[in-house]
This record gives structure tokens, C-alpha cells and sequence, in this order.
């Protein structure tokens, strides 16, 4: 007993000093971090809201847990054949029964009501300041401004020559999605050959882009930054470098940003985008 003891605190002592040690990596804002424990720092309220359910329910999973482990202590201690040496015969008790029966039912209800809360402002999306169209393809994702001009432009993976310092290996791009700060930006999605789905951690959104289909969701970003997504749908072959990359900026900066994009990325003055993008592709 007193070698398990000893063992159980030392085991306490390391997982306390890797926790400690990893504290300033414990969520990274936009990006994963090393070592990262938890969920990624929020930007919008619907991640504010996801991270509190989360931690609402750690903590009740965490008393279920201490319960259960508390009875399986005592019925260690108090039932073993050391201390009761005749077997008690009892079949049934009705107090016991009618409790793990409706407590159980109580907690469930307890959880629902914050979950179809959360859920509903997840799927309900607001009236929206801004538009964008994400396509995806195989293997990276295309971004139109329906509200912003006729243009539309493709968002490639950095190779390791392509990158500069501080951009992050496997999610940095070389065409941004840009939104302004503090608007409520409406996606919609849909996928170009097969399915992908189009996520960003920090945002709190994941929604499937499939063929021959729009879907919706929306954020809020609430920070100015760079805040990275991937392709969460298996989906082919290069499936883990389809990064996403959502670059938040001032209201000013975003118009100053459109007006370069309407040139820069304008349809009638460029080949077809998925033209150059699979270029690209073979050509890595």
C-alpha cells in the first residue's frame, strides 16, 4: 500500500511539473502552440462560449468521476472477504434504484439547456456585415467577396523555401482570406470534387463544404490577427496541407484591401483560377 502511494504521488509531482512548465503554452491565439493543453484562445463569442461549455463540463465529468471512484474505494474497503467473511445476501434496494435512475436523468438536463443554447447560436447566423464563398479543392481552398466585387482568388499552402519568418510550417498561405474586425462575416461553403470541410479553431466553426451544396456558418472576430484553419474532411491524398488562413484587420484596412483585390484578383483580366492553382499543384 505504501509503495502505491508513493508511486501515485510521484506520478501527481510529474503531471503537476509538465502542466506548470507547458503554462505559457497552455492555448495559443490563432495557432497551435507546443505543448499546447486545451483549446486554442478564442476570438469570437461563439468560441467564448464553446470554451466555457467545455470547462462547464469538465468540471461535472470530474465529480462523476471523483464519485465513482470514492465507491469503488469503499467497496474495496468496506466489502472485500477480509472484512466480511459472510457474503451479504441483498438483492435490491429501491431507494438506490429510484436514485441512479433519476439523477442521472437530472444532470443530462442540467447539460441540455447550455448545449441548445450553444447550439442554436452556432446554427442560427445573424444578419451578416460581409459575405465570403469558400470552395474547396482538391488540394486548397478558393475565396470569393459576393458583396465585395466580381473577383476570386485560390489559397495555396507555403512551401518551406516560400516561407518568412514567424509563418507557421504547414498552415501559412499565400493569399489570406481578409475580413474586418468586429463584423459579422457570413461563410458559405461548398466543395468543388469531393468533400472538405472548412474549420478555424479560434473562430469556432467547422462546416462541411460539399459538392453541389451550400452550407453556412458564421463569426464575429473580435481581434485584430492571423488565425489558422485546416481542411477537417479527409479528402484526399494531400488532405493535411489545405491550410486555411484568416487574416483579420481594421475596417479601413479591409476597404483598402478590397479595392487592391478587385485589381489584383479581378476574373476578366486572369485565367480561370482552379487553372492556376492546379498548376501550382504539379508543379511541386
Amino acid at each position: 500500500m505504501m509503495l502505491l502511494l508513493k508511486r501515485l504521488t510521484m506520478l501527481a509531482m510529474i503531471v503537476v511539473a509538465t502542466v506548470g512548465a507547458a503554462e505559457p503554452a497552455l492555448a495559443g491565439l490563432g495557432q497551435p502552440s507546443p505543448w499546447q493543453l486545451g483549446l486554442q484562445q478564442s476570438a469570437t463569442p461563439v468560441m467564448d462560449n464553446i470554451i466555457w461549455f467545455h470547462d462547464f463540463l469538465l468540471y461535472i465529468i470530474t465529480g462523476i468521476a471523483a464519485f465513482v471512484l470514492a465507491l469503488l474505494i469503499v467497496v474495496m474497503l468496506r466489502f472485500n472477504a477480509r472484512a466480511n467473511p459472510i457474503p451479504s445476501r441483498t438483492t435490491h434496494n429501491t431507494l438506490i434504484e429510484i436514485a441512479w435512475t433519476i439523477i442521472p436523468i437530472m444532470i443530462l438536463m442540467f447539460i441540455a439547456v447550455p448545449s441548445f443554447k450553444l447550439l442554436f447560436l452556432q446554427l442560427n447566423v445573424p444578419p451578416a456585415d460581409l459575405t465570403v464563398k469558400a470552395t474547396g479543392k482538391q488540394w486548397y481552398w478558393s475565396y470569393s467577396y459576393p458583396d465585395n466585387g466580381d473577383f476570386e482568388f485560390d489559397s495555396l499552402m507555403l512551401k518551406e523555401g516560400e516561407r518568412k519568418e514567424g509563418q507557421p510550417r504547414l498552415l501559412a498561405v499565400d493569399n489570406e482570406m481578409v475580413v474586418p474586425v468586429n463584423k459579422t462575416v457570413r461563410v458559405i461553403t461548398t466543395g468543388a470534387d469531393v468533400i472538405h470541410s472548412f474549420a478555424v479553431p479560434s473562430f469556432g466553426i467547422k462546416i462541411d463544404a460539399i459538392p453541389g451544396r451550400i452550407n453556412e456558418t458564421w463569426f464575429t472576430a473580435t481581434r485584430e490577427g492571423i488565425y489558422y484553419g485546416q481542411c477537417s474532411e479527409l479528402c484526399g491524398k494531400d488532405h493535411a496541407f489545405m491550410p486555411i488562413a484568416v487574416h483579420v484587420v481594421s475596417e479601413q484596412a479591409f476597404s483598402a484591401w478590397v479595392e487592391d483585390a478587385k485589381k489584383k484578383f479581378a476574373r476578366d483580366e486572369a485565367p480561370p483560377s482552379s487553372a492556376v492553382a492546379a498548376a501550382q499543384l504539379l508543379s511541386r
